[in-house]
């Protein structure tokens, strides 16, 4: 019942909004507005597509799932990937999207996020109703948090199966990135290693980013949904995939919010190709 109150009061903030203008608007990184078909023309010339998010805004993945139904129109043999997943939860995605486990052990089995079965759900079952392959691309959580308090090194001494599920090792930092180096004087004066936090943050994006290689190395064309911050800037994710890749023809979509969405705010302009500029005070789930 929860879950159902929640929709329909989104759905009349939504309204809401719409009544009195926009809910929503897409911009170029130029400030220049455009329409979500315009959006799905770009995202048809790249071979990934980043959707960068606000982890708890409900209208934001609402839009996120429209995206993916207009790459999906025009691309049936879609990849699909998350951050929301970690690499361990692979073999319950495929078994579920092969009907060979119900959906309600789907998720008993899975790590699920907190807001899964409303800011996530619908994604999940148009993609597997679809017949699309979802790749859980994001490290273990306990492998981030054991670099955030040893440093990379640590990851030397697990097992052969544990390092399935990260990167590479070793896994090349680039500490000068300015995201990284935002993290690390955000931190200033916090307890903890900021190295090591910042190492933490970069096996994440190494991990989901090596978790496409495959795909793209077969030619076929990759949605990928993460938090905003794996991919402002054309950093994190991406950084490690133009490495791999270095003609990849990427597009970022970067969520944000403002005050007003007439115009779009400076500091937001170079966060990604496209920017979805959502009211401030639209619905979110915690």
């Amino acid at each position: 019942m929860r879950n159902y109150l929640v929709a329909f009061l989104m759905f009349i903030c939504v309204a809401a909004a719409k009544a009195q203008g926009e809910a929503y608007q897409f911009f170029t990184s130029k400030g220049k507005k455009i329409e979500m078909k315009q959006v799905l023309k770009k995202a048809g010339e790249a071979d990934v597509v980043f959707f960068g998010e606000l982890h708890n805004n409900s209208l934001g993945h609402w839009l996120q799932l429209q995206v993916l139904k207009g790459l999906h129109a025009e691309n049936p043999d879609l990849v699909v990937g998350s951050e929301i997943f970690e690499r361990e939860d692979q073999l319950n995605l495929d078994e579920w999207f092969a009907d060979q486990i119900s959906e309600s052990s789907f998720e008993s089995e899975a790590k699920l996020w907190k807001n899964y079965t409303i800011d996530y759900r619908s994604l999940l079952r148009f993609s597997k109703e679809k017949g699309l392959k979802f790749i859980a691309t994001n490290v273990p959580r306990k492998y981030a948090s054991l670099v955030s308090k040893k440093g990379l090194g640590a990851l030397d001494s697990l097992s052969p199966q544990a390092k399935t599920y990260i990167a590479r090792l070793p896994v090349e930092v680039d500490m000068t990135l300015p995201g990284y180096m935002a993290m690390k004087d955000m931190m200033h004066g916090a307890p903890g290693n900021p190295e090591f936090m910042i190492q933490a943050q970069a096996l994440k994006d190494a991990t989901m980013a090596e978790s496409l290689f495959a795909p793209i190395s077969s030619g076929e064309k990759v949605y990928h949904i993460n938090g905003a911050y794996h991919s402002k800037d054309g950093e994190g994710i991406l950084w490690y995939l133009k490495k791999e890749f270095p003609n990849l023809k990427l597009l970022n979509i970067h969520m944000v919010t403002q005050d007003q969405l007439d115009k779009l705010e400076d500091e937001n302009s170079q966060a990604g190709e496209i920017i979805l500029v959502l009211p401030s005070d639209s619905h979110i789930t915690y």
